[in-house]
């Protein structure tokens, strides 16, 4: 009867809450789309975030699609490296890069990366409108290589797949919900979607995303969501992680200044 009543109990407790390693501190940020501003105003925010804490191991992630829709997304990889001369980001591919990498090998895939937002990306590294509409898309494609060096490009081909921490998983779009981690898919981590996002049961880890938009925070409990639509939105959200806390950070448009917005608490 001891034992049957102890079960019970046991059965009845709280799961323990999701944690990063100890002594660590992470800033994980959503899809920036070439809000180069939104994203400056975040780091600035971050920033002042970490010097006003205790002293921790601290990495910044970004959860990809750093390029496409927005207008400065030269400008977004450029920041993203200059910050990473500072300390510690780590930067994840997104399909928006994925199609921005095979807009180089192939006419068609070119297009397919105009008709996703691969027009505002391709102006952003200097070429002018009127020479950027006189082009055919033979044309474009001859022109890409100049306009974006190999170091450019090589740099973006190194983003990483998924970063683990603790009992949380970062990764683009998600994960396949019927596979090991050391089996996921590459096309899955970038591009999937219904199959995860569907998925209501428990994962090996939470799985902390972007891809789909979500009008604030998305917590699931085996998912959070952190992509707000900056591009359209503009409002970019970061999730900050310390032990088995969390709270929201977010860039928000204000008129025509973007200004930093720091929010305590859970996501949930």
């Amino acid at each position: 009867m001891l034992r049957s009543l102890r079960n019970i109990f046991v059965s009845r407790t709280e799961p323990p809450r999701a944690r990063v390693p100890d002594g660590t501190r992470y800033y994980v940020i959503g899809d920036i789309h070439g809000r180069l501003d939104l994203f400056e105003a975040l780091i600035a925010a971050i920033e002042r975030d970490d010097a006003a804490l205790p002293a921790a191991d601290t990495q910044v992630v970004l959860l990809g699609d750093l390029v496409d829709r927005g207008p400065e997304s030269a400008g977004v990889l450029a920041r993203t490296r200059e910050w990473q001369d500072k300390r510690d980001v780590r930067v994840l591919a997104g399909n928006h890069e994925d199609m921005f990498l095979a807009a180089f090998e192939r006419p068609e895939a070119l297009r397919h990366f105009l008709k996703h937002g691969g027009r505002e990306t391709i102006l952003s590294y200097g070429v002018s409108r009127d020479r950027f509409n006189a082009c055919s898309l033979e044309e474009l494609f001859d022109l890409m290589p100049q306009l974006v060096p190999q170091a450019e490009r090589d740099y973006i081909s190194g983003f990483e797949d998924m970063i683990i921490a603790g009992d949380y998983l970062f990764v683009h779009a998600g994960i396949d919900p019927s596979r090991a981690l050391d089996e996921q898919k590459r096309t899955d981590m970038l591009w999937i979607r219904d199959r995860f996002l569907n998925h209501t049961g428990p994962l090996d880890k939470v799985v902390v995303h972007g891809h789909t938009i979500c009008e604030t925070v998305s917590d699931h409990g085996n998912r959070i969501g952190i992509d707000t639509g900056a591009f359209r939105s503009g409002v970019l959200t970061a999730l900050v992680l310390e032990g088995d806390r969390r709270r929201v950070m977010q860039a928000s448009q204000q008129g025509d200044e973007a200004v930093e917005i720091a929010r305590d608490g859970r996501s949930d």
